[in-house]
């Protein structure tokens, strides 16, 4: 004869209904709220990055006050150009932070294209002058005095240009070695010049200007790109921090889908730990983005890659944390309909009721009692973790005798009480062979080991009373 019979309750129509209502989990970054939130938090990060970029123009604008005429007119238009761009960019950047959306940085990339395009025009008119010029180059070598003049105030914007973008160090990044080939050039042409070929050093530090104006350019763009990318990577990982913050207490559905007033889930005690292994995932992420040592390429990765990818997992952390915390209260529902049903078939009263070791997550025990002494303990836990199948088990301990029929019928009195409660019984009850363990009816133990384990653990619900 044995005392422990198994029934197996389907819960998977009351999961349907509540995965629907958990649609509320799909990632919402239109809520003003957060994008307030996401701007407040993102505004430091925006004035940090572009001031850099601002403080190298300042600096280059002073370099291009101490050029020659000539030079200084042709490096202050590429030097406005790449000005407005950096503005613009930081505007844009500013205006639709928390909604960085694929339009916005489409369009980001198109204004840097027609920018790239403006400073490829400008090179080239500025090569053509300099062609031009080199044509004077027979009547400078007959006045050696005038031509010494020209060849020192062109190595003179050389030096100030490679200086500047020496301080600058972004051909460091961008463009390692390019700075130290130019400057050997500076050295040639300041060597022909000493040595009176003035036509040489002419055309060694001409060609030496325009390159580095060209690199400072190219480098500045590349910059700007990783700037713009760096800002939209920690836009799119301060929005996924934002959600994962906003995140940790939902509200309590009931069957019906609708949503229990004064009731909250919370999501960090039912998910496990996942959603603060979440959290600190999501800030060691953000802290890359912030890391002015984050390449363009990474950052775009961390941009298209990893956000959604928090988002996703969040999405799922809060609906597994939801579902349990369901799960928990379908554990009691259950319990409380076999009790019901014993205590009208066979005169058994409710006795006591715990989680294990008082942990909402886990099984729930019922035990109740018959006036001649009998006891009973409904052993409710999930047949898989996550699942949407219950178990019930009637752990029966008889100081009478009671027959194995008795015990059979006593278990089908459940599963049609269930069945009648409609919920799914797929099977008759199962026999499971021994006899039941004693230390079940000890439902006090669970608290009391809680309470030594776990002072300070609260139930992870808030508003539901226990």
């Amino acid at each position: 004869m044995s005392g422990r019979k198994r029934i197996q309750v389907d819960e998977s129509e009351w999961y349907r209904i509540q995965r629907k209502a958990q649609q509320l989990k799909e990632v919402r970054r239109d809520i003003p709220a957060l994008i307030d939130e996401v701007r407040r938090k993102t505004g430091e990060d925006l004035d940090r990055v572009f001031a850099r970029v601002e403080e190298r123009q300042q600096r280059h604008d002073t370099v291009v006050r101490g050029l020659s005429e000539q030079t200084r007119r042709l490096e202050a238009e590429t030097a406005r150009r790449l000005r407005d761009q950096a503005a613009e960019v930081r505007g844009t950047l500013a205006a639709h932070a928390g909604q960085l959306r694929e339009e916005t940085r489409r369009g980001l990339a198109e204004q840097q294209e027609r920018t790239r395009r403006a400073l490829a025009e400008e090179r080239a008119e500025r090569r053509a002058e300099a062609a031009r010029l080199a044509q004077d180059i027979d009547a400078l070598t007959v006045d050696r005095a005038r031509a010494a003049r020209t060849v020192r105030t062109w190595l003179a914007d050389a030096r100030a240009l490679a200086g500047d973008l020496a301080d600058a160090g972004l051909h460091e990044r961008y463009a390692p070695g390019a700075l130290d080939r130019l400057t050997g050039r500076i050295a040639t042409a300041e060597q022909n010049a000493a040595e009176g070929r003035f036509d040489a050093a002419l055309a060694l530090a001409q060609e030496a200007c325009h390159a580095l104006s060209d690199l400072r350019a190219d480098t500045e763009q590349r910059e700007l790109e990783r700037c713009t990318a760096q800002m939209a990577a920690i836009d799119a990982l301060a929005t996924v921090a934002e959600e994962i913050e906003s995140s940790r207490e939902q509200p309590v559905t009931g069957p019906d889908g609708a949503v229990l007033p004064d009731y909250t889930v919370d999501v960090s005690y039912w998910s496990e730990g996942d959603w603060d292994r979440l959290r600190a995932e999501a800030a060691d992420i953000l802290d890359r983005a912030r890391d002015d040592a984050t390449a363009t390429d990474e950052l775009l990765l961390l941009r298209d890659r990893e956000a959604p990818r928090l988002g996703e997992e969040l999405g799922d952390t809060v609906s597994r944390a939801t579902m349990r915390h369901l799960a928990s209260q379908l554990r009691v529902n259950l319990a409380d309909t076999v009790a019901h049903t014993l205590s009208r078939l066979a005169y058994y009263d409710f006795v006591d009721g715990e989680y294990e070791n008082a942990d909402p997550r886990g099984a729930y025990y019922a035990k109740l009692r018959h006036e001649n002494g009998n006891e009973i303990v409904l052993d409710i836990s999930q047949a898989a973790p996550d699942s949407g199948e219950q178990v019930v088990r009637v752990l029966s301990y008889d100081y009478d005798i009671t027959s194995e029929e008795q015990l059979r019928d006593r278990a089908e009195a459940v599963r049609l009480a269930l069945a009648e409660g409609g919920r799914a019984v797929p099977a008759a009850p199962e026999p499971e062979p021994g006899a039941p363990d004693r230390r079940y009816l000890d439902i006090e133990g669970h608290r009391r080991r809680a309470r030594q384990t776990r002072p300070e653990q609260g139930q992870g619900e808030r508003g539901s009373g226990g």
